[in-house]
């Protein structure tokens, strides 16, 4: 197709504006009634020569003459520091209980090869490597009671792993391999987390190793109760990221590329939702593992709840109670010979503050606790009956299942 003159340069010139318009549209064509704090990390596409020199520290979906983006970057700097982690277990094969029984014993010859009492079981996860040395962090239920660890490192080197501890409550366990100088993650920080704010997930997904997924904070401080694991001690990170089997252990990552959270694929049926555990809280379960090869979680033996009026007027029914407030954090039962029940405290009682810190929930009450040492004494402040009473109450050990 020929072109005139004239039509070349209207052409031309079509380009020329809307380049212009690409270059310009943050500062002239955004709506007035946006600040400047709220569009700071509006995605804007610059062209490489005002690329800042750290794509970490430009504006969100800033991008360079490379394409690389602060996802990219964050990736590049921590994946180093993520392994595969392979285990095995031999647990009891219940076939070969089964078939002692003489009378299905009859249906099979006496020569046959008898089944094995014990079958392997193995297992993908992941982890990151906390120091030069090869100390790594993983969950609990990636190594626990197994025979094996075979730790993967992305630049191909396979090491067996010895696993320093576990500890299950907070589904936490540190793997040491044999090796030095090895590339090492940057510890954030979880407890300022806004739920809309970026989070990057690295692990090994169904063998697939290296797997990047993004998204969001979705929520903070999720008990174990609403997540569905009571018997766990974690105030959870949630995350539309997608975490799935082989995830586990892994890092969650800030828009900076430093860890705030420990992937863990918990729930079976969770769809489009992930949970994290804190980087502090996993960081100092860590160091106890280490250190002590083993961890103690302080405990008062209670049942709390966050209060709404509808869970006041059923706790009041079904307890026969008179509970007056409608928020709060209400114990609804206290463990036989607990430090709680021996301390005095009761179903019905609001707590207000622990150690004179003022609580509006559960996962405070949980925070504070854990923040103390097992033999320490808590002074829990309660509202009962519409007046405020005070108990000493010395944390016992967390009964854990043998």
């Amino acid at each position: 197709m020929k072109l005139s003159l004239k039509q070349l340069a209207v052409y031309i010139s079509l380009l020329l504006i809307g380049g212009g318009a690409g270059l310009l549209g943050s500062r002239y064509f955004l709506p007035k009634r946006y600040s400047f704090q709220e569009l700071k990390n509006v995605t804007v596409a610059l062209p490489p020569e005002s690329v800042a020199p750290n794509p970490v520290s430009s504006p969100i979906g800033a991008t360079g003459g490379d394409n690389v983006n602060f996802i990219a970057t964050a990736v590049q700097q921590v994946g180093p520091a993520v392994v595969r982690i392979n285990a095995t277990r031999k647990v009891p094969n219940p076939i070969s209980d089964a078939l002692k029984n003489p009378l299905l014993r009859r249906f099979f010859g006496e020569d046959e090869q008898p089944i094995p009492e014990e079958r392997i079981e193995r297992g993908t996860g992941s982890g990151f490597i906390l120091s030069t040395n090869g100390e790594l962090l993983t969950n609990a239920h990636v190594v626990s009671d197994t025979d094996t660890v075979q730790v993967t490192l992305k630049d191909g080197r396979t090491f067996e792993g010895k696993v320093l501890g576990v500890d299950a409550v907070t589904d936490v366990a540190v793997v040491k391999i044999p090796a030095n100088k090895l590339p090492t993650v940057k510890l954030g920080n979880s407890q300022n987390l806004i739920p809309g704010q970026w989070a990057i997930a690295i692990g090994n997904p169904l063998g697939l190793d290296n797997t990047v997924t993004i998204g969001i904070i979705s929520a903070t401080d999720r008990t174990s109760a609403q997540v569905g694991v009571p018997e766990k001690r974690v105030s959870f990170i949630q995350t539309d990221a997608a975490i799935n089997p082989g995830n586990s252990g892994g890092p969650l990552l800030n828009a900076q590329g430093e860890v705030i959270g420990v992937n863990t694929a918990i729930r079976a049926d969770a769809q489009g939702l992930g949970f994290a555990i804190p980087i502090e809280t996993a960081a100092r379960i860590a160091n106890e593992l280490v250190t002590k090869g083993r961890v103690e979680h302080p405990f008062l033996g209670v049942e709390m709840t966050d209060l709404t009026p509808a869970k006041k007027q059923q706790i009041n029914q079904e307890n026969q109670l008179n509970i007056q407030q409608d928020a709060g954090v209400v114990i609804k039962g206290t463990l036989d010979n607990s430090p709680a029940k021996q301390a005095g405290l009761l179903p019905g009682d609001v707590i207000q503050k622990v150690n004179r810190k003022p609580v509006k929930t559960s996962a405070q009450v949980q925070r504070l606790v854990e923040s103390s040492s097992v033999g320490d004494v808590l002074e829990i402040e309660v509202n009962r009956n519409g007046k405020t009473q005070i108990f000493k109450v010395q944390s016992g050990a967390y009964p854990q299942k043998k």
